[in-house]
């Protein structure tokens, strides 16, 4: 397998990755799942935009699940811990964009284990209200090492699951890494 990072992704404007904008805005809702609506557009002349779609994983290894940092910082330019997920490409549905984005964000070659759910919020940029949903999937890590990441990743690890449903940035991806834990603990209990 070749340690080449993957570069010059897709043409992304300059908004930056949709996985690290949306939640570093400050202003995202809640970020649970079905958390309400999006916003009306109404407020202080703002608009609202089409819904993006993005796709991620929870990558777990035994115990352990990885984590990233984007490059691009939240709105008060604290850095965030996240996990993988990005624009769903044309051609693509949400397990394939998923799949890459962990591969891509990661260094992390991962085999789909389930759909997990997925989480909807909004967040503002350049005036508009953007309203997005994220498709997550767990994954079981095949191979690969966590330096082999793309270039708008500062940083990906490993950390305890336990440790993830706290250490996370956003509620909806703690949550997210919460149903992982309970799928794998239920599953212990059928071998």
């Amino acid at each position: 397998m070749s340690s080449k990072k993957p570069r010059g992704k897709r043409g992304k404007g300059g908004s930056g990755k949709a996985g690290s904008g949306k939640a570093g805005s400050g202003k995202a809702g809640s970020g649970r799942s079905g958390s309400g609506k999006a916003g009306s557009g109404k407020r202080g002349g703002s608009r609202t935009a089409a819904r993006e779609r993005s796709a991620g994983g929870v990558v777990v290894r035994g115990e352990e699940v990885v984590v990233i940092v984007p490059t691009r910082r939240a709105s008060d330019g604290s850095k965030v811990v996240a996990l993988p997920k990005g624009h769903i490409d044309p051609g693509e549905n949400a397990l394939q964009a998923a799949t890459r984005e962990v591969r891509e964000e990661t260094g992390i070659v991962a085999e789909p284990v389930t759909e997990l759910g997925e989480t909807r919020y909004w967040y503002r940029r350049d005036g508009q209200t953007i309203p997005k949903s994220v498709s997550f999937y767990l994954f079981k890590y095949i191979e690969g090492d966590t330096d082999d990441h793309d270039d708008e990743v500062e940083k990906a690890w490993w950390i305890a699951l336990a440790d993830a449903q706290s250490e996370l940035s956003h509620a909806a991806e703690r949550e997210m890494v919460a149903k992982a834990a309970q799928y794998l603990e239920s599953k212990g209990k059928e071998r």
